[in-house]
């Protein structure tokens, strides 16, 4: 089987490709953001400020990492459970976000809103932060400073492996795949 790299940011036309399932290699650009980042998105929407960042076409990645060993860019980088952005993500999905990252189940608000905007969300293995750190080559905070590991950072990543598990679809492998072997 051959590794199935994938470009970040994404364009329409890619997140369309994926599907549920599909184990995939993110390289390029992403952004990390957790529950405090969001919270400030969504307040800076509410007061009609700009975002710090564009999030058309890109992929968050909910992850707030431990701080950087000598000689690397970053921490530890496991994700965080995805459900503490649920509040957030459609209106952030409604402006263009193409892509998130993270681990466990989204809510039914957040699976239209995939579905509205063609987005995909990626799971990333929980417990295996220290191994995924090392897909991660520059990581730069853009904006929160003062929330520390909860800062929005810019990161550089190649190939970080991801499972595909909303598709811009709306299939949903925590619901799909618990279905299949789900006994009777």
């Amino acid at each position: 089987m051959d590794k199935k790299i994938v470009k970040v940011p994404l364009s329409k036309e890619d997140a369309k490709s994926l599907k549920t399932g599909d184990y995939v290699y993110l390289t390029g650009t992403i952004y990390s953001a957790r529950d405090a980042a969001h919270k400030r998105m969504s307040e800076a929407l509410a007061k009609g400020e700009k975002l710090p960042l564009d999030v058309e076409g890109n992929v968050i990645y909910y992850m707030g990492p431990s701080p950087a060993r000598k000689g690397r860019p970053i921490g530890s980088a496991g994700p965080t459970t995805s459900g503490r952005m649920d509040p957030y993500a459609p209106q952030l999905l409604d402006l263009g976000l193409r892509g998130m990252i993270g681990k466990g189940k989204r809510t039914n608000e957040v699976r239209d809103a995939v579905i509205r905007n063609g987005a995909v969300y990626f799971a990333a293995v929980g417990g295996a932060g220290a191994l995924l750190s090392h897909c991660i080559k520059s990581s730069e905070v853009i904006a929160y400073d003062d929330l520390g590991p909860e800062a929005i950072r810019k990161l550089e990543v190649e190939e970080l492996p991801a499972v595909v598990v909303m598709d811009s679809t709306g299939d949903d492998l925590y619901i799909s795949a618990v279905a299949k072997y789900k006994k009777d």
